[in-house]
């Protein structure tokens, strides 16, 4: 449709010299927008009950003036409906996280911490595990022993405190009155039984006199015939644990179910490591070759005393049966202290323990990080009161100023121990 007029005007072809004078454009009348409701909060534009004529006055066919949409206007009373206007379900309550948002579920919130909590803790144990498992020096091969006894009820360790001196520098060897001694002999020998009806501790002294039997060499293979009449400690300088372990098993009856030994080094870094560990001292004594020099009463011990504690023996009228007391008493103290929540659920004080212990530590091949802890358990029971520690029963003096045992005393305690019974025997040293 054409509006413009059709006779010539300016632009269309017009003879005339000037152009003519603007026009008027004739009016077009536009429909008229009808009147809507306004949006409601939701974003929808469906018909608001609440909308009222007065309120639709000044519709502007939803041309914003620059104000927020759902800020408060005029006009919009507080149940009018209109923009600004905020549901009740919406509206900011107690504890809300603000105009328009629903309070936080904190109940929610705490099921996902704890959740997140666990998993953290579970990974570090898992963790923590599989590296102190792999710090473990299994070298102690126990299916190379021979003509083993029967399997009792408890649960046997055999522990031995070496005087090896590896990884030691000629410092340390001063420092901790160790000597420079090649080799490594056995510096004490104690049995663990862990039972249901009470742990027991039992010392064996190294210049006990027994018989050494028939063995097979671990390392050559080759077959030993018995060896009658010698100190104890002389089985394991023979061919190491597990002769040691033979000539346990073949004098006593008992079957020793796992083997754990630590040398000097390793047990004063584990003492260190805990930061001491706090003894009562009965006594006070001193000794020039171990160099001790205590005091009687309560007192923390660090890694050197610890060592010279546990090694002291000239200083006793009983020589190597009061060392061997000390020695149960310091290590169930140890334990004590070493398996305690501060300890195992602290990664500051943890790791520096297993890690001072573990790369010293020689077990058996079949004895895992778990078996470790049971051990450390049980003694710790038994410096809490719930189990017995006793030198192996003695019946006197043998050649060469050696223990003879008290074999009937040690059959009844063995039997007792066999069948997880209370032990009742006694020893007189």
């Amino acid at each position: 449709m054409n509006d413009w007029p059709e006779d010539g005007g300016y632009g269309r072809g017009s003879a005339n010299s000037q152009p003519e004078g603007p026009r008027r454009m004739s009016h077009v009348q536009r429909p008229q927008v009808p009147q809507q409701p306004p949006r409601n909060n939701q974003g929808n534009q469906g018909y608001n009950p609440n909308f009222t004529q007065a309120q639709g006055a000044g519709y502007d066919s939803g041309y914003s003036s620059g104000q927020v949409y759902g800020g408060q206007q005029s006009g919009g009373g507080p149940q009018g409906g209109g923009r600004g206007t905020v549901p009740p379900q919406y509206a900011p309550g107690p504890g809300s996280g603000g105009p328009g948002r629903p309070a936080p579920d904190w109940r929610k919130r705490i099921k996902i911490g704890s959740i997140v909590l666990v998993v953290a803790v579970a990974a570090w144990g898992i963790g923590t595990y599989a590296w102190a498992s792999s710090q473990m020096r299994n070298e102690v091969d126990l299916s190379k022993v021979i003509e083993r006894p029967a399997e009792g009820d408890c649960t046997t360790y055999l522990i031995v405190g070496s005087d090896s001196r590896e990884g030691m520098s000629a410092e340390e060897k001063k420092k901790l009155h160790t000597g420079s001694a090649e080799g490594k002999r056995t510096d004490s020998m104690m049995i663990l039984a862990a039972c249901s009806s009470g742990n027991t501790m039992v010392s064996l002294p190294r210049d006990s006199w027994v018989t050494i039997p028939s063995f097979v060499g671990s390392e050559s293979g080759k077959t030993f015939p018995a060896r009658g009449g010698s100190k104890l400690n002389a089985a394991y300088a023979m061919d190491g644990p597990e002769l040691l372990v033979r000539t346990v098993e073949f004098n006593t009856g008992l079957r020793i179910d796992h083997y754990a030994e630590i040398g000097f080094a390793g047990f004063a870094n584990i003492v260190d490591a805990l930061g001491g560990v706090e003894l009562n001292i009965d006594k006070g004594f001193k000794d020039k070759k171990s160099g001790a020099d205590f005091q009687a009463g309560t007192q923390t011990l660090n890694g050197e005393q610890a060592l010279a504690f546990v090694r002291t023996r000239y200083a006793f009228a009983q020589s190597d049966l009061q060392r061997t007391k000390n020695q149960q008493k310091f290590l169930s103290a140890l334990a004590n202290q070493a398996a305690t929540p501060g300890t195992i659920l602290n990664p500051f004080a943890l790791y520096p323990t297993l890690g001072a212990g573990l790369d010293t530590l020689i077990v058996d091949e079949d004895m895992s990080l778990y078996d470790l802890g049971k051990m450390f358990f049980a003694m710790k029971g038994i410096n809490s009161g719930d189990g017995k520690s006793m030198n192996i029963p003695i019946s006197g003096r043998a050649p060469q100023n050696s223990l003879k045992w008290d074999m009937p005393k040690v059959k009844q305690l063995v039997q007792q121990i066999q069948n997880d019974e209370k032990v009742t025997v006694e020893s007189d040293h």
